[in-house]
């Protein structure tokens, strides 16, 4: 099982919007610790949250998402309703046009669930690695969140090494924490680093930090822009979850490719494990 928060980081949404889908009965929890009041989610939820924002993005109200629900609409049903929703939406803002991007990637994992190959997942150990990092704070995991803070964070983080000369020594990492309790905050910290051969505070204005290694890591690559990572981090937990696994915080983001076009970048999504 996993808990709201990292479940919500699955889902890419926050975990304020899953305690209101708890409390219509649209997602109810798999589990609630009686004790603690925690929320506990099992991977196989996913598949009903995909359908959630599906229809919500479409334009339906939360009752009739769960009027939906119950009748149990197939994913070449939902992909029906998608279209007459673009054409509706063709002339309206970018913003817009950002969010059926999102409803095409719900939709694309949706159809795809069963088929999501999990030979994929590599299970490996991860290195320490220094880094030099700088660190934001995102509203939750949904990509126009993520985005326009990474994105930044990675800019300027670059510039501030390339006026002192610093070479990176490996790819980007990026990395996620929750901001405080996870049932209580949707904040998102998002730490953006750079492997260095640099001791702490040798740089000034730039943070140096070990990132610990792991001894165990479930990792899977993906290819493309990261707006569509949401079918390579699901196939993730259902991979962790049908093994008996249990991930240990939220995950790593290891940058191969990240120059040029979008689509041309390469990703390894890497999950620790308990």
């Amino acid at each position: 099982m996993f808990t709201i928060g990292d479940f919500a980081r699955l889902g890419q949404v926050s975990v304020r919007m899953l305690r209101h889908y708890d409390a219509l009965g649209l997602l109810r929890p798999a589990r609630v610790d009686p004790f603690t009041g925690y929320r506990y989610y099992e991977a196989a939820q996913l598949s009903r949250l995909n359908r959630v924002i599906a229809l919500k993005d479409l334009g339906f109200s939360l009752q009739q998402v769960g009027e939906v629900l119950g009748a149990k609409v197939g994913p070449e049903e939902l992909r029906g309703m998608l279209r007459l929703r673009r054409a509706e939406l063709a002339d309206t803002v970018a913003a817009a046009t950002a969010r059926l991007a999102q409803v095409e990637t719900r939709l694309r994992t949706i159809e795809s669930e069963g088929l999501m190959p999990t030979a994929e997942v590599v299970l490996k150990s991860l290195p320490a690695a220094r880094l030099a990092v700088v660190t934001g704070l995102a509203e939750s995991f949904d990509p126009r969140h993520i985005g326009p803070v990474i994105g930044p964070l990675y800019r300027g983080l670059h510039e501030k090494l390339g006026a002192a000369g610093v070479q990176p020594a490996g790819p980007d990492i990026a990395w996620y924490e929750q901001d405080g309790d996870g049932e209580l905050g949707d904040g998102i910290v998002v730490h953006a680093g750079v492997p260095v051969a640099l001791a702490p505070g040798e740089l000034p204005g730039v943070d140096v930090v070990d990132l610990p290694a792991v001894e165990r890591a479930a990792t899977i690559v993906h290819h493309g822009s990261m707006d569509g990572v949401l079918a390579s981090v699901q196939t993730l937990a259902r991979w962790i979850e049908s093994g008996g696994h249990r991930a240990d915080r939220l995950g790593r983001e290891l940058y191969l490719n990240s120059c040029g076009p979008q689509e041309e970048w390469v990703t390894e999504i890497q999950w620790p494990l308990k």
